[in-house]
């Protein structure tokens, strides 16, 4: 259960205090245009035709029944993955109208799968709050879905229709009496479209637990009915999703595994205006911030007005407690944004008549009145939460001041880097032996573990583009530290001067000398480790330059297989069996296990690892930044126990294990 709300602010349910429109009709459906467009330009309306733009079709189909529950019309959503890449959601919300259309002449099912910007969403009568707001939502997964079957429960009776590619290709059919209402949406993604249809579980049911987290009282149930898949706890075959707590049990789910500051989950909700305010967070012992907004249950990745309003209301009323308290002296700076935000995991959800979002992907929010409203509510809320909960409201204080003291040494330490950049020629190291071209598009940038791979790496180098910079040993673990005490490292400094970019406050990713950074470690569990510690340091620190794709890992060979004068390199266990069998039973090859880039001669180092005809670079991308954060807490942070559990749990998985 939640703890006992504190707000003075008038508490009103989107459900319990809206009035309750049953007369949803045909007449309500308001007719725009037809659905071409989006076969044309889908990444106009869904993103993309990769994966983000595949799971988008499921997240729209989703949204409208998410829309019907936040209207109170519906309590349970049923999402199956069924096989042959068919997906199928269902509600017990008041089914899409069959009745004929005025304007269309067709069925109100029909005109909503078949027609571009027709939905109930325009007229504002039977949807007070609604993610789907464009209208091309169902239309436009209609258009990019191979087959498509409608079935509603409505007024008594079950109607069903199929639909190819935007076009129906039956007519509308009553099969008879059902007891209850609802909708029931089966999609297959149209394989013209996309070029790889593989459904992400982990992302699907992420986005499901979040819905569900973001709706209390209300059940997303799911099954996973493909054959051939693996599934284990984490990504199980079937789950259901029902949280009473709501956005307090979110934060305690975005939290696991950290260490709070203080004891209660702050927890504040209201109305402004017509719009609903709702948000909740916690304070832990970690160095990152996490945020995130939602608008009408629509994830605003971008943020947006409300987020603006809650980072206001947060700095304002933390600033004016501490004053009021003497936690701050007069003669002391208020606290920044950035001090506020050191250690915060939030959420913040609005509930808005009219969203204006930015795209159809629905990325940001634009309405400018929700930056007020939100501002309000956490405003008079958190002071409330401050004044009765001292303790909670000192130790957060106290983690802001420390934030800001450390945020301090951390610029003077950055100025210093900088300086001394500047003062050894442009901001290059001695070691760094740096590539002919200015172009930061065609440059790019290895660093390297030790001397001797740095030496290799430098003869077996193309000068013009390739610039190599050797790190000393194993680099400072970041996750364990803060910025000044970071900015003493050596190999650190080096490295943030080579990139150019500063760091922190500073950083500036025009500046970004080289387009491509790729890690070349060995292959043995030091290397591995090294290599760890940079993702940890680019992910805490660079992250941009991840988020743009100047982030590689080399994949150098694990083996050199020879036979005679024929000589072949195998890059995973699967290449060495491939080319062991290739050469025959007969004939007994030569193996060389590497386990250093040390061991390759320049030539050799070029060819397999450098060259860009040949070798094998992985790009290091972010899906999940929650799910990261945790993971590198896990891997690197100073709690034993997580790190244990996780090491038992994938042990199995393990390959190339070096002892």
């Amino acid at each position: 259960m939640p703890p006992k709300k504190t707000s003075k602010t008038k508490k009103t349910s989107s459900r319990a205090k809206k009035k309750r429109r049953d007369d949803y009709g045909v007449e309500e459906i308001y007719v725009l245009k037809g659905v071409e467009p989006v076969r044309k330009r889908p990444g106009m309306y869904i993103g993309s035709t990769g994966p983000e733009g595949l799971h988008h079709l499921l997240v729209e189909v989703i949204g409208n029944s998410i829309d019907e529950a936040l209207m109170g019309y519906c309590n349970e959503i049923k999402v199956t993955l069924l096989p042959k890449n068919r997906v199928k959601v269902e509600d017990n919300g008041r089914g899409i109208p069959v009745e004929k259309h005025p304007q269309t002449k067709k069925s109100g099912l029909e005109t909503v799968m078949t027609t571009l910007h027709a939905g109930a969403k325009f007229g504002g009568k039977v949807y007070a709050s609604t993610g789907g707001l464009h209208g091309v939502g169902v239309s436009a997964v209609c258009a990019l879905s191979n087959y498509l079957k409608a079935e509603v429960c409505r007024k008594g009776f079950r109607y069903v229709q199929e639909y190819s590619r935007g076009k129906a290709k039956t007519k509308l059919k009553k099969l008879g009496r059902c007891k209850k209402s609802g909708t029931s949406i089966i999609f297959e993604p149209d394989p013209e479209i996309f070029k790889e249809i593989k459904l992400n579980l982990r992302k699907i049911l992420n986005h499901l637990r979040q819905q569900a987290y973001l709706m209390k009282g209300v059940k997303i149930i799911f099954s996973d009915q493909r054959e051939g898949v693996t599934h284990s706890a984490l990504l199980p075959k079937s789950s259901t999703f029902y949280f009473e707590g709501g956005l307090v049990s979110y934060i305690k789910y975005l939290i696991r595994g950290n260490i709070p500051r203080h004891t209660n989950i702050f927890y504040g909700q209201g109305e402004r205006n017509g719009m609903i305010v709702e948000s909740a967070f916690q304070y832990t012992k970690e160095y990152e911030c996490f945020e995130e907004s939602f608008a009408n249950n629509i994830c605003t990745s971008d943020g947006g007005s409300h987020l603006t309003g809650f980072r206001a209301a947060l700095t304002r009323t933390l600033n004016d407690y501490a004053r009021k308290n003497g936690l701050l002296k007069e003669k002391e700076s208020n606290l920044s944004g950035e001090d506020i935000r050191e250690g915060l995991t939030t959420v913040i959800s609005v509930k808005i008549k009219d969203p204006q979002f930015e795209g159809q992907t629905k990325r940001k929010l634009g309405n400018p009145e929700a930056k007020p409203a939100v501002e309000s509510v956490i405003s008079e809320t958190l002071s409330d939460f401050l004044e009765h909960n001292p303790q909670d409201a000192r130790a957060i204080i106290e983690n802001c001041i420390l934030s800001a003291k450390a945020r301090e040494a951390a610029k003077a330490a950055r100025q210093t880097v900088l300086r001394k950049g500047i003062l050894e020629g442009l901001a290059l190291p001695g070691k760094l032996a740096d590539c002919i071209s200015r172009k930061p598009e065609e440059s790019e940038l290895y660093l390297v573990e030790g001397e001797s791979a740095g030496g290799s790496g430098r003869q077996a180098r193309d000068r013009h583009f390739q610039a190599i910079l050797p790190l000393r040993g194993k680099i400072l673990n970041v996750e364990r530290t803060r910025l000044d005490r970071i900015l003493t490292s050596k190999e650190i400094k080096a490295l943030i001067i080579a990139l150019g970019t500063a760091i922190a406050e500073d950083f500036n990713l025009d500046k970004l000398r080289y387009h491509r950074i790729i890690l070349m470690c060995d292959a043995d569990s030091d290397g591995n480790h090294i290599r760890t510690l940079l993702l940890t340091l680019f992910y805490r620190y660079f992250r941009p330059l991840i988020e743009e794709g100047y982030l590689y890992i080399a994949q150098p060979p694990l083996y050199k297989i020879q036979s005679g004068k024929q000589i072949e390199y195998a890059y995973t266990e699967g290449d060495k069996t491939e080319i062991l069998s290739s050469l025959g039973k007969k004939i007994t090859p030569s193996i060389q296990r590497y386990k250093g880039l040390g061991e390759m001669n320049p030539e050799e180092l070029w060819s397999t690892t450098m060259d860009p005809e040949n070798r094998i670079l992985l790009q290091v991308t972010i899906e999940n930044v929650k799910e990261a954060d945790q993971i590198f807490d896990i891997l690197m942070g100073e709690e034993v126990l997580p790190r244990k559990k996780f090491i038992q749990t994938h042990a199995k998985k393990v390959k190339n294990l070096d002892i």
